[in-house]
């Protein structure tokens, strides 16, 4: 199924995060544009997440391990890992979760 990215409704679900997602049948993709110092406060969920930046700086915390992630970084966070964030600049990040995100429908 073709989806243009300008199609999609995008959603502030934290202060500072925008969501536009796609779900398939197995896996959502969401892609999130953040606004420079908002935060996302540590949480975790049963879903396996891969994140990878596309413009700015992103600051991911891991497993209490500090990250900074920068244009072509992609990091790996395992199902009911606990994790937040901070955007030093304005962002993009491409998030993969499996499974699906009920939850973000």
């Amino acid at each position: 199924m073709l989806t243009l990215l300008e199609s999609l409704p995008e959603k502030e679900l934290f202060p500072g995060f925008h969501f536009k997602f796609v779900h398939a049948e197995n896996m959502t993709f969401s892609l999130v544009r953040i606004d420079a110092g908002s935060p996302l406060p540590e949480h975790s969920h049963p879903h396996e997440q891969v994140s990878m930046v596309q413009k700015g700086k992103l600051e991911l915390t891991l497993d209490g391990e500090v990250h900074v992630l920068e244009p072509g970084s992609i990091l790996q966070i395992p199902g009911n890992a606990p994790h937040s964030a901070v955007a030093i600049t304005d962002c993009l990040v491409l998030d993969v979760f499996h499974p699906i995100r009920e939850d973000f429908k």
